[in-house]
């Protein structure tokens, strides 16, 4: 792969999690109840919203691997245990945001039925989350696991030379 290719994907994951870190910071003001509230009403008093916070320390975890794994591509250093490490670590939290993912559907379904909201829209949000959290745990796992075959048939072909 080009290095400029690898630059490029990687500017790309920086503006995705500047998009999304963006995202997670103002929509919370436009929501219809906190349209008027003061900020310490708006991430003090929301339980969800926290929640929200602390299952999106995965995604940029997962963000800040997938960076170094295109470091490593541009330098030619795809073969290696460190890369092998990056996508684990990707497979891991993209397994830990399926189970936020799913607490969050069930916080839904136990708390938000019993009002008069409507809560298509937030499970709907919520299931299509859960299919690509999925999606890219299974890439990750695919691909570790042809990468650390890899790697161990580089270090025995290393050892007989």
């Amino acid at each position: 792969m080009k290095k400029s290719s690898t630059v490029f994907l990687q500017v790309v994951i920086v503006f995705i999690g500047i998009g999304a870190l963006a995202l997670m910071l103002w929509e919370p003001h436009l929501e219809g109840r906190n349209a008027h509230s003061t900020l310490f009403q708006i991430y003090f008093n929301d339980p969800f919203l926290a929640y929200a916070y602390i299952a999106s320390i995965a995604f940029f975890v997962a963000l800040y691997q997938a960076f170094k794994l295109l470091g490593y591509v541009g330098r030619g250093d795809v073969f290696s245990q460190r890369s092998v490490k990056a996508l684990r670590t990707i497979k891991y939290c993209a397994m830990s945001l399926v189970g936020f993912l799913v607490g969050a559907e069930a916080y839904f379904f136990i708390v938000q039925r019993s009002k008069v909201d409507d809560i298509a829209g937030g499970v709907m949000m919520g299931l299509f989350l859960i299919f690509v959290s999925v999606v890219v745990a299974t890439a990750a796992a695919v691909f570790e696991r042809t990468l650390q075959s890899a790697v161990e048939l580089k270090s025995e072909n290393d050892l007989t030379v």
